[in-house]
């Protein structure tokens, strides 16, 4: 059972995402709220395993509830799903650097949206179909003008090139296809580039391969 936090100021759309949530066999919603205060403490109370969280909430807006819940090491299997009327990039950059998994519009068809909750959930990054790979470009290169070099001399060659692939937006089964493995060989490399990295998600590892240089502006796609 997949549980799941709700943090929405907006009634009806909690209303409406609890209902479809909890019509699946595999998800059930623990707890809601509408503040960015309240998605914290509930998170640490709760601990849930998805958090579908609002970015423009009072006081303490869906980054900064984000920041803090994936500050404290007791909900280190939670992620956090973004979700918005707005998809600009600056809030897609800041989503992934709060430590977010997924970023989805709130117009995202519901099949798309239990979809999203599985994907996180399984441990892998997700962006709404229309938040493009010059997006995700964008962000990393937002990064790198601030963050210092990536070491990447603790990783192999097979797994740099799996990392640059990450970083093209390629999934696993995109990767297996593209290097002649098997999908459950390319999520191994994934997973031990993230221990390796110390990265939570695919979405700081498309970061850190751009940051490193493996993947550049254009590459991709």
């Amino acid at each position: 059972m997949i549980r799941i936090l709700l943090a929405d100021d907006q009634t009806l759309i909690r209303a409406g995402f609890r209902a479809l949530l909890n019509a699946e066999p595999d998800m059930e919603v623990v707890a809601e709220c509408g503040t960015g205060q309240d998605a914290v403490r509930l998170a640490v109370r709760e601990r849930p395993d998805v958090v579908l969280m609002d970015i423009r909430m009072p006081g303490t807006d869906g980054l900064e509830a984000t920041r803090k819940i994936m500050a404290d090491q007791g909900l280190a299997g939670t992620r956090i799903i973004i979700l918005t009327t707005f998809e600009l990039d600056e809030y897609i950059a800041e989503a992934v650097r709060a430590g977010a998994a997924g970023f989805l519009v709130k117009d995202t068809e519901p099949e798309e949206l239990l979809r999203a909750v599985r994907v996180v959930y399984d441990g892998d990054a997700l962006l709404s179909p229309s938040v493009t790979r010059r997006i995700m470009a964008q962000l990393a290169l937002q990064s790198r003008a601030t963050a210092a070099p990536v070491p990447l001399e603790n990783i192999t060659e097979r797994e740099r090139e799996v990392l640059g692939l990450v970083g093209e937006g390629l999934n696993n089964a995109e990767i297996a296809e593209r290097l002649v493995i098997t999908p459950l060989t390319a999520k191994t490399h994934v997973s031990r580039i993230m221990t390796k990295l110390l990265v939570r998600d695919r979405a700081q590892l498309v970061v850190l391969a751009y940051e490193s240089g493996l993947v550049r502006p254009g590459w991709a796609g």
